[in-house]
């Protein structure tokens, strides 16, 4: 029984999940817009948030915390250097998810999501 759980689990194990969730946080830092489907866009846009968030303290411990997220330092160099400072006098609300409409062969639901 799913008594109490309101996480999505995306038709994924755990592990699965977090390393979608790592590559299209990844791919959307290093593109600026990414398209997805709806549920995975709703489900990263708060991830991705607090990393942003994150990056904006432009201290050691958050260079530290974005490399223990993400594989590679391309994305920590790009949120550390651009994005953190782009976004340093706003207070949250760094993505837009717009829907496209549905994809032709499954009719799943599809979205952009970009930074503002």
């Amino acid at each position: 029984m799913r008594h109490r759980s309101k996480k999505k689990i995306l038709g994924r194990k755990p592990s699965a999940r977090k390393a979608l969730m790592r590559d299209l946080a990844q791919a959307l830092i290093t593109h600026e817009r990414i398209e997805t489907s709806l549920g995975r866009a709703k489900y990263a846009r708060p991830i991705i948030e607090k990393l942003i968030t994150v990056s904006r303290r432009g201290d050691l411990s958050a260079r530290r915390f974005l490399k223990a997220f993400f594989l590679t330092d391309q994305p920590v160099e790009k949120l550390m250097d651009v994005l953190g400072p782009r976004f340093k006098d706003r207070n949250g609300g760094y993505i837009r998810i717009t829907k496209l409409g549905t994809r032709q062969g499954d009719r799943a639901e599809t979205a952009l999501i970009e930074l503002v």
